[in-house]
């Protein structure tokens, strides 16, 4: 990167920011005030931030700036709890953010990269492929542009979830470095025990997610408990077999004795079968596991349907046979296309329909 390019601020954790004050010859206190400026007033210009030098608020005028989501389209369902953005980053990528009320608290689900390379067959996001990661600015910043909208209304936010556009693991450092940022006492200070990262099982991540002891809470999206099954759907799962995976899951949760969620898309006579949730429940038995089963979000790219209520009960049933809990997630947004990539997707189809032909 050149050396002039203005560094984004929203890029930087707190001890990154101390160390860029720090070589300008400013003292902790310095990079604190900027600090919460940015997080506890967020702050939209550097003018509005309370307590700033004049002479560093020069400075960092000149070297740095604020990198602000630009909306590019949003939607919002017919029982007004859930609203779907598309937001535009500097280079006109667009990646999606979604805010879910639910009675006393809101949830916002966040995306990591534009796009994604894990190549999911029923995700509208793995049917695009990927474009590039998100640096950590982009990634804090769509909790920034949603904290915004909450304040208007009064309201505020509990839980993060990294399980937008994107593998987190795919993009470990940067995704952390937003974690930092999330979670630290100084400036959003949320709660680590309401932030989850979702992966496809991107076994290396795993592991160093105990190893670091990182603050988050972990989903694995499982989808198939077999490696033939699994791989039909995730493709992922050729690279990092069903044993790996496991012994990574295991390593998990005795090195940070903590539970893993295990997400479950319900299609229906692909894996939600008794057959299907018997062999879920024999891989899963004994661990310190909790499934969430999700009827599948129909989109365009993929001929697969959800599961009837029925067959969802009785695929619970099985895994309770097992030891092994289960919830059934709510699907939000099924009208706005609230699926992962489905506006993105939806959006591209339109501007590609309004083009002109060529002669």
């Amino acid at each position: 990167m050149p050396s002039d390019t203005p560094i984004n601020l929203y890029d930087l954790t707190r001890p990154a920011l101390g160390e860029l004050l720090s070589g300008w010859g400013y003292r902790p206190h310095h990079r604190d005030v900027v600090w919460t400026g940015l997080y506890r007033q967020q702050a939209r210009a550097l003018d509005e931030v309370e307590g700033l030098r004049p002479d560093l608020r020069s400075r960092l005028g000149e070297h740095t700036r604020l990198g602000h989501l630009t909306p590019h389209h949003e939607t919002f369902s017919s029982d007004g709890h859930t609203h779907k953005l598309l937001l535009r980053l500097d280079d006109g990528q667009t990646i999606e953010t979604v805010l879910m009320r639910f009675k006393g608290r809101a949830t916002v689900c966040i995306s990591t990269q534009a796009g994604c390379a894990m190549g999911c067959v029923f995700c509208a996001t793995g049917q695009m492929g990927l474009s590039r990661h998100l640096s950590p600015g982009e990634i804090v910043g769509q909790v920034l542009h949603v904290q915004r909208l909450l304040r208007e209304s009064g309201e505020s936010l509990r839980n993060v979830v990294l399980m937008g556009m994107g593998e987190p693991l795919h993009n470990y450092e940067h995704t952390m470095a937003a974690v930092d940022v999330l979670v630290d006492p100084l400036g959003l200070a949320l709660g680590p025990r309401f932030i989850t990262l979702s992966t496809v099982g991107v076994v290396p991540g795993i592991r160093r997610l105990a190893d670091e002891d990182r603050p988050v809470q972990l989903a694995v999206s499982l989808h198939g408990a077999t490696d033939a099954e699994r791989a039909a759907l995730v493709p992922a799962g050729r690279r990092w077999p069903l044993d790996e995976l496991m012994d990574a899951c295991r390593y998990y949760i005795d090195k940070r004795k903590r539970r893993i969620f295990f997400e479950w898309t319900l299609i229906a006579g692909r894996n939600d079968t008794a057959e299907h949730a018997q062999t879920l429940g024999r891989l899963l038995g004994g661990m310190d596991a909790h499934v969430n089963v999700i009827p599948l979000n129909p989109t365009v790219g993929y001929d697969g349907g959800p599961s009837q209520p029925a067959s969802v009960r009785a695929f619970q049933d099985v895994l309770m046979s097992h030891g092994v809990p289960s919830t059934v997630r709510q699907r939000r947004g099924i009208d706005i296309d609230a699926g992962c990539g489905q506006l993105k997707s939806a959006v591209e189809r339109r501007t590609r329909r309004s083009l002109p032909t060529s002669p």
